[in-house]
């Protein structure tokens, strides 16, 4: 495998969130070859079409930021059975002003952690959605419903339980391989 770069956005603006600690724990697991730039969703205004003309500095460095990278990791947490509003708000500024989205035929993953019985599930059945319109293209399977109980990640950012990371690792190895493939 040739270089890739992974852009890896995070669904929730807390520091210590377990998917932003989900997210490190994927990162961690990439292998030689690909390497993950986080792309940081805090600083962008909520979108409004009147900015279209004259895009804020945030917006370009965050647009910019997902141009720069070859494929995409979405880490979601789930809120009020949904996507995070500040995800929807990046991925629509990334796909505006028309014509100039970002987003078109990159492939992505999708990943998600929570205490809640059903994990991320119907969050990421809406990013999915979501994703779709914009034209990215998202590894069907497998999925990653990040289900916990307990402290889920060590001191160094690890996942505790060796059959969870197993897991992890060949949804990486299987995104990696899938997000690498050159299109016909």
């Amino acid at each position: 495998m040739s270089n890739l770069t992974i852009g890896v956005i995070v669904g929730s603006l807390r520091k210590a969130s377990f998917n932003r600690q989900l997210a490190q724990a994927l990162a961690g697991l990439l292998p030689s070859g690909a390497t993950a730039q986080f792309i940081e969703i805090g600083e962008l205004p909520l979108y409004n079409q009147d900015l279209d003309a004259s895009l804020p500095e945030p917006v370009q460095r965050f647009k910019a930021a997902v141009a720069g990278v070859d494929a995409l990791l979405f880490v979601t947490p789930e809120y009020n059975r949904g996507m995070p509003g500040v995800l929807k708000n990046a991925i629509d500024w990334g796909s505006r002003p028309y014509g100039q989205s970002v987003w078109g035929g990159k492939p992505a993953g999708i990943a998600g952690a929570s205490p809640g019985a059903i994990g991320t599930a119907l969050s990421q059945a809406q990013l999915r959605n979501v994703l779709a319109a914009v034209g990215v293209k998202v590894l069907p399977l497998p999925e990653v419903f990040f289900h916990f109980a307990g402290e889920p990640f060590d001191a160094q950012g690890g996942v505790t339980d060796a059959r969870t990371r197993q897991f992890l690792q060949g949804f990486v190895d299987r995104f990696v391989e899938w997000a690498g493939q050159k299109p016909a």
